[in-house]
């Protein structure tokens, strides 16, 4: 898709050069030739920059679906593994030294080896973005899960004889949703940057599925004459992150009941 619209942009500026040429010789005849030039083009770059806006539209819905998805992933995969981790003892130490070693890796690092042991498809992009999420969702469960399990609520359950599940899902769960949403977002716009690298460098979603990773690759090659394929799309990208992040330190603010008597 993406290079059929952009091969349309560049067929539509090819069949256009009679008449851009024809048109040069009817305006140099009463402006300079150099803005004959550059108004006989307009109506060729305005029509370019109708199909790229549309290609990073499409672009922009396609990477926002992929990053919620391996971010709800991640959070449903991290979530049970950081309960019973922290609230089992027995486990903690084992699986915690796994996910030492996960984190030890650069999460790019490790998406980019993931990929390489398969082949370039929109689900070996999420299962590697997930996996290589998966870690610090772990690490912050745990974590609330080692102060809430010394709280009096839950030795009460305990003293009632409740079960570890029913402790888990009715006394503990409903404690860790806020942090939990709060890093749900950050690991969104961290899974667009890891998906937008992996598309860029050859190893995420395959070519001709639209994605502004693979934008920019395709406009490496056109940087001199057409840089506006590297840097709307790196914009795009930055901007959509940024919103992304303003998002998880407002749910923060509003979650948190002690910013909350802050302000």
């Amino acid at each position: 898709m993406r290079h059929s619209r952009l091969g349309l942009a560049v067929g539509v500026s090819v069949a256009l050069a009679p008449a851009v040429a024809q048109a040069n010789s009817g305006i140099g005849l009463f402006m300079p030739a150099a803005m004959a030039n550059v108004v006989a083009l307009i109506p060729v770059v305005i029509l370019e920059g109708l199909i790229l806006w549309r290609l990073l539209r499409v672009t922009a819905k396609r990477g926002f679906y992929l990053s919620l998805i391996a971010n709800l992933a991640s959070t449903l995969v991290g979530l049970a593994i950081g309960l019973v981790t922290g609230y089992v003892r027995a486990v903690d130490a084992v699986v915690m030294r796994i996910m030492d070693g996960l984190m030890s890796i650069p999460s790019v690092l490790l998406a980019i080896a993931l990929m390489a042991l398969t082949k370039a498809s929109i689900g070996n992009v999420i299962v590697a973005i997930t996996l290589a999420e998966v870690p610090r969702v772990v690490r912050l469960v745990r974590s609330l899960v080692f102060s809430l399990r010394e709280q009096p609520y839950v030795e009460a359950a305990i003293a009632a004889g409740t079960t570890l599940p029913r402790i888990l899902v009715r006394h503990i769960l409903p404690n860790i949703v806020a942090p939990l949403l709060v890093q749900g977002t950050y690991v969104c716009g961290s899974a667009m940057i890891t998906e937008a690298i992996l598309s860029f460098i050859g190893a995420g979603t395959p070519p001709n599925i639209p994605s502004w990773g693979n934008i920019m690759a395709e406009g490496r090659s056109l940087i001199q004459i057409a840089s506006y394929l590297i840097v709307f799309p790196g914009i795009c990208l930055s901007l959509t992150v940024l919103a992304v992040n303003l998002l998880g330190d407002g749910m923060r603010d509003a979650l948190d009941p002690r910013l909350a008597r802050r302000m």
